[in-house]
């Protein structure tokens, strides 16, 4: 809605209203596990996906499973969710990841993880960008 002089509010169009839903940041957490896989393999994987995708914020790993939290933009939640089931297998041959499966994801609108930090739940990662074990 805009707000026109007479203080009319009248609708923006659907032009805006949609680019305004494309505009929307969703911070994705993925939990992936599996057999266990050499400590260097896995990081290295995991370095060349955050090289991949734009948006990547951090990564905990250990042998047999991983954490990575980054924000996606999407339309709405469902878009989000579906992109991130995607991350994993569609980086596996190009980012040489391990066969793990997604054993966990969490997708929140940036107002609702900001409100998260604010009232101290869900604090950020001990470790901000980049790469590193548990």
């Amino acid at each position: 809605m805009v707000s026109v002089p007479d203080g009319e509010a009248v609708s923006a169009g659907p032009e805006a209203e949609a680019e305004q839903d494309h505009a929307r940041l969703w911070h994705v957490v993925l939990s992936v596990a599996g057999r266990a896989t050499p400590l260097d393999e896995l990081r290295a994987g995991l370095e060349r996906l955050a090289h991949d995708h734009s948006f990547f914020l951090t990564a905990r790993y250990a042998t047999d499973r991983a954490e990575i939290r980054y924000w996606e933009q999407a339309r709405d939640l469902h878009d989000a969710a579906a992109i991130a089931l995607r991350l994993w297998g569609e980086h596996k041959a190009t980012a040489n990841l391990p066969p793990w499966e997604i054993v966990g994801l969490e997708v929140v609108d940036r107002p609702t993880y900001h409100h998260r930090i604010a009232e101290g739940f869900g604090d950020p990662p001990p470790h901000l960008g980049g790469v590193h074990p548990y």
